[in-house]
């Protein structure tokens, strides 16, 4: 089991490293959309993860969650403010469609998970999972060719 952490760990760095190297300078103009920071921590009592994603300026009702068992999907979009009559002088806030996919780690209750939006705060809290009883081992029964 710690194998499979270690890859899933592996693998959402690999993902990470690969979104941060295909993004491009704030500078350009041409970032298509945000992406929102992510805190993600574990306590044993109660034992479940608490994802909290910074997302200041979406509308809560736009905010799209998926969640499976290993991973938590969020989505939705900060429009940028209607720009008539403005000349900007200046632009760093970052705006558009996003999209976040976060490993988790660890198995969780899908069934349990709860969320809540707070001054452009969203924290996900789920539950983790009761281990799954694992067969020692198998009998495995090697036959010759005739």
């Amino acid at each position: 089991m710690a194998r499979r952490r270690d890859i899933d760990r592996l693998q959402g760095e690999i993902q990470e490293l690969f979104a941060d190297l295909w993004q491009v300078p704030r500078f350009s103009g041409l970032r298509p959309g945000f992406r929102p920071l992510v805190d993600c921590y574990r306590t044993d009592d109660p034992p479940e993860l608490t994802l909290v994603v910074e997302l200041p300026g979406v509308d809560p009702d736009s905010i799209g969650l998926g969640i499976s068992e290993r991973e938590l999907v969020v989505s939705g979009e900060r429009p940028r403010p209607q720009a008539a009559g403005r000349v900007y002088q200046q632009l760093e806030i970052e705006y558009g469609a996003f999209e976040r996919r976060v490993p988790l780690g660890a198995t969780v209750d899908v069934d349990d998970a709860t969320a809540s939006y707070d001054a452009g705060m969203l924290t996900v809290t789920l539950p983790l999972a009761a281990p799954r009883e694992t067969a020692g081992y198998v009998a495995i029964v090697v036959r010759r060719r005739a």
